[in-house]
């Protein structure tokens, strides 16, 4: 009677069939997976290996599965990477599964079956076929060697021969596993050697058509030196379908531009020496190289410069929403140059958040002024050959980007885009950065030399303007070449104005809508706005909005219908619940808790900072994941509170008797930056004081230790977040009035700003 085996853990296997005796390794991902192992790994490390009908399926259920599998022994486990192990196994007995059991992992009710052998003379003769079969099979398979082969047929036990042998052979699954499950040896053995003399007859075909290709092969390789015997014997005589062809075409193309002295002196000694080298040499694959790519730069090509005022902003006005600093700034060029037209282009950094539109305005900026474009992206660019090019010494060497935008471009005025340069890197092939220095100064790049091209090329009519996130991680000199411009987070009426002119028509021409077919408010673009994205630019809201175009093409498809009202109900259907909440004031006043401002890489947002007092020792602990700068920040503001302990009300040994414990929620999420110095000080106060705090109170800026409150960034992301947190009343350093001054009046109204010099300023305002 066979043996049963319960609760044992399965593991399913997709396109492998381990058969007993069989040593094998692979690794493991699946979480049921890795579950049972572990559970296997806890007992005695045998697991029941049996493979998926459809290796597709990543959960797979009992009719996923075939019946009969292999208990394998685990030898070693390697853990390869989070969530990831290999395993090595080794082939124990056939079993066949009684019951399943799905819950964490697969586990399972097993009979393990027990082999039997009838010794008669068919048995005698299957096992010699097979050998023999075997044997052919290696002969033919460079995949069996000897040691292989002898190996397989030294094994005394047939059965485990049998298992061995289907296990070398690359067949399909289905096949391993119709031998696996074959219970009666004889008749296992009838399917193995079926399947032997099937794979040599497909090895012999195979044999037959590589010996094809290999004559075919050395008849390609006896033509192609016949081929270069005919170049070198037409270079001899002249012949003009050869060398003479290809120089005549230089020559004239040579003529026909209008190429600076020291160019036109390159290429024509270039083409003598291309003259006197032999057409098999590799170097007249070089040369001609390089004279094909001097020659498809467009020297002396330049389109007309747009200069018309009206023209220009009427193009700015009609592609872009917003952007006010960046066209004015473009306008004042074309201006400037309408008076001065040798005046130099400037060189512009625009610097802002992702999706606020820094790429896409650049286009229209080329449209406006009618230049050609061309992109160079910069992002991850770690070798200076890049940008300068590769020396003509080195095999394989090619010119720089700027070259190949150049020829892009097909003019030597175009407007080059330099996009994400804040997010290139230096390494030991050079400093990409550095290289830039050249390109980036008015005054150096009319001779900017490429290694490659080894004569000056005039880039002083090129207007460049370059893009980054952060101005952090762009070196100073090369900053200093630049004119920088900010490019702010939108404000919900901005991303308002641009959903409904630029980027909802957009995306109903794409899917073949009309408005007639998709209605929606203005309220209701504003719910979308505020509960399904979150984000600086408006690139998130484009993706959504054509995820609802999608959503009502199919509801129109498949119900008939022609109008689609989108409502919150609509919207909650299409794109799930809301995605975003955002914190509101608080709904009283409280003792030791402050309300402060942050700015983060998709807009503002407010952070209620906590602080407890208990008996202590003078202890100072900070949790929330902060990090470093506001750590520095918390030991500024306690050192400030001692030294006017007195002046404030609180005890002068309260670092020696109490502890503070500052803590700012959403742990897991890090927080940093040098502008919660003022509330974490308010908030130590109030806690030491037990005055509580005004709720509807937010305050942004860094502290010294003499009380002086220092100057912020953000504020415009910062002041935006405060409005959507109902919060009215908003203490800022006294420096940023200037930020104030130059923002909308839409953003500001409603709100009380309190302007601070010191923390004397700030106490006078916050408490209730």
């Amino acid at each position: 009677m066979n043996k049963e085996i319960n609760a044992i853990p399965v593991l399913p296997l997709r396109g492998i069939t381990i058969f007993p005796k069989m040593v094998m390794h692979f690794d493991v991902g699946r979480t049921k997976s890795l579950k049972a192992i572990e559970e296997a790994m806890k007992d005695d490390e045998m697991l029941f290996v049996v493979a998926q009908k459809d290796a597709s399926v990543d959960d797979p259920k009992e009719g996923d599965l075939y019946t009969v599998g292999t208990i394998v022994h685990i030898k070693q486990m390697v853990k390869i990477s989070e969530g990831q192990v290999k395993i090595l196994v080794k082939g124990k007995s056939r079993a066949k599964i009684v019951s399943l059991t799905d819950d964490d992992f697969i586990a399972a009710n097993i009979e393990v079956i027990e082999e039997e052998k009838v010794m008669d003379t068919e048995y005698e003769a299957l096992l010699r076929t097979i050998g023999e079969l075997f044997e052919r099979y290696a002969e033919l398979s460079p995949g069996i060697t000897d040691e292989v082969l002898y190996g397989i047929l030294g094994v005394k036990d047939s059965v485990e021969m049998i298992d061995l042998m289907i296990g070398h052979i690359p067949v399909e699954v289905e096949k391993k596993q119709e031998v696996l499950g074959c219970l009666d040896l004889n008749e296992r053995m009838y399917k193995v050697a079926e399947i032997l003399n099937s794979e040599i007859d497909i090895l012999d075909i195979q044999k037959d058509i590589y010996s094809k290709v290999k004559r075919n092969i050395d008849k390609s390789q006896k033509e192609y030196f016949l081929r270069e015997q005919i170049k070198i014997i037409q270079d001899e005589l002249g012949d003009k379908d050869g060398l003479q062809a290809d120089l005549d075409k230089y020559e004239a193309k040579l003529k026909s531009l209008e190429l600076p002295e020291e160019v036109r002196n390159k290429i024509e000694k270039e083409i003598n020496r291309l003259k006197k080298t032999a057409t098999a040499s590799p170097e007249s694959g070089t040369i001609r190289g390089y004279i094909e790519t001097v020659l498809e730069l467009p020297w002396g090509t330049e389109t007309k410069e747009n200069l018309d005022l009206k023209k220009a902003s009427t193009v700015l006005e009609k592609e872009h929403y917003g952007l006010t600093k960046v066209k004015e700034r473009v306008l004042e060029y074309l201006a400037v140059k309408k008076l001065a037209p040798n005046g130099e282009p400037p060189i512009i950094c625009l610097v802002g958040p992702p999706g606020v539109g820094k790429t896409s305005i650049a286009k229209s900026i080329a449209k406006a002024t009618g230049r050609n474009y061309v992109r160079v992206s910069l992002g991850g660019v770690r070798d200076e050959a890049e940008i300068r090019g590769h020396r003509r010494t080195y095999v394989g060497a090619i010119p720089g980007r700027f070259v190949y935008s150049l020829t892009e471009a097909k003019t030597m005025n175009p407007l080059m885009l330099l996009d994400e340069i804040d997010k290139m890197s230096g390494d030991f092939k050079g400093d990409p950065a550095a290289a830039l220095l050249e390109i980036l100064d008015s005054n150096q790049n009319n001779a900017f030399r490429d290694h490659y091209l080894e004569v000056s090329l005039d880039l002083s009519k090129t207007l460049f303007i370059t893009t980054a996130n952060t101005l952090s991680t762009i070196p100073k000199p090369l900053l200093d070449r630049m004119e920088v411009i900010e490019v702010n987070s939108y404000t919900e009426s901005e991303k308002l104005e641009i959903a409904q002119k630029y980027l909802l028509p957009n995306q109903l021409k794409k899917h073949a809508l009309t408005t007639k077919n998709v209605k929606i408010s203005k309220a209701n673009m504003l719910y979308l706005i505020s509960n399904y994205t979150k984000e600086s630019g408006v690139r998130n809201l484009e993706r959504t909005l054509a995820k609802i175009c999608r959503k009502v093409a199919r509801e129109m498809v498949e119900n008939e219908v022609e109008v689609v009202q989108i409502t919150p109900a609509k919207l909650k259907d299409y794109l799930g619940a809301s995605v975003y909440t955002y914190d509101k004031k608080n709904e009283k006043s409280e003792v030791g808790i402050v309300r402060g401002l942050a700015w983060t890489s998709v807009g503002g947002d407010t952070l209620s900072i906590e602080v407890g007092r208990m008996k202590g020792k003078g202890r100072l602990q900070l949790t929330g994941k902060l990090g470093d700068v506001m750590k520095e920040s918390a030991q500024a503001a306690i050192s400030y509170i001692r030294s006017q302990a007195d002046k404030l009300g609180v005890a002068e040994d309260f670092y020696e008797k109490e502890d503070l414990h500052i803590h700012i929620p959403e742990g897991a999420v890090p927080k940093d930056g040098p502008s919660a110095g003022i509330t974490m000080a308010t908030a130590m106060i109030s806690a030491l004081t037990e005055k509580p705090v005004k709720a509807n109170l937010a305050m942004t800026g860094e502290i010294t230790i003499t009380g002086r409150v220092l100057p912020i960034g953000g504020l415009k992301e910062k002041l935006l977040a405060a409005k959507r947190a109902n919060i009215n009343e908003i203490i800022v350093p006294v420096q940023n009035k200037k930020n104030v001054d130059e923002m909308d009046a839409s953003i500001i109204e409603g709100l009380n700003i309190v302007y601070a010099t010191t923390m004397n300023d700030v106490l006078a305002h916050v408490f209730a």
